[in-house]
């Protein structure tokens, strides 16, 4: 279970003074309890990957803010919360592998966009993120 995995590296962290993974697993820590609580029962691994996904998104929003103000002390703390949080992610699929996935499951030219992506999402979620699967399937119909 990942929220085990997760509290772990937060005490591993707190051993090694390493301030910076103490704050993003402690973020990440209490993201799996709420919504375990909201939800009244254990998480499924699924469940677990879209959190993770959602604060890698929020991450990848923040380094797209300091890259826009230009600030390379952020630009380099949120590449490293980027990183810390891309190790509980399963491996990603390069967009040749996506490509190969949706023909195979019958996704085709001149299909409408929401038709494909009800067929892309259940292959694809945690697998690779969202704007990679939409550019992959408007790239394929």
């Amino acid at each position: 279970m990942l929220k085990t995995i997760v509290f772990d590296q937060i005490k591993r962290a707190m051993k090694e003074k390493d301030v910076l993974a103490k704050g993003v697993l402690t973020i990440l820590k209490s993201a799996l309890d709420s919504a375990e609580k909201e939800k009244g029962s254990a998480l499924s691994p699924e469940e677990e990957i879209a959190i993770v996904n959602r604060e890698v998104k929020q991450t990848n929003q923040a380094l797209d803010g300091a890259k826009a103000a230009n600030r390379e002390d952020l630009i380099e703390k949120e590449n490293a919360k980027l990183k810390l949080l891309a190790s509980f992610l399963p491996t990603q699929l390069s967009e040749e592998e996506i490509v190969t996935l949706l023909t195979e499951a019958g996704v085709v030219k001149g299909m409408n966009m929401g038709d494909a992506m009800k067929i892309a999402k259940p292959i694809l979620t945690g697998k690779t993120d969202g704007s990679t699967m939409s550019k992959v399937v408007k790239s394929i119909i």
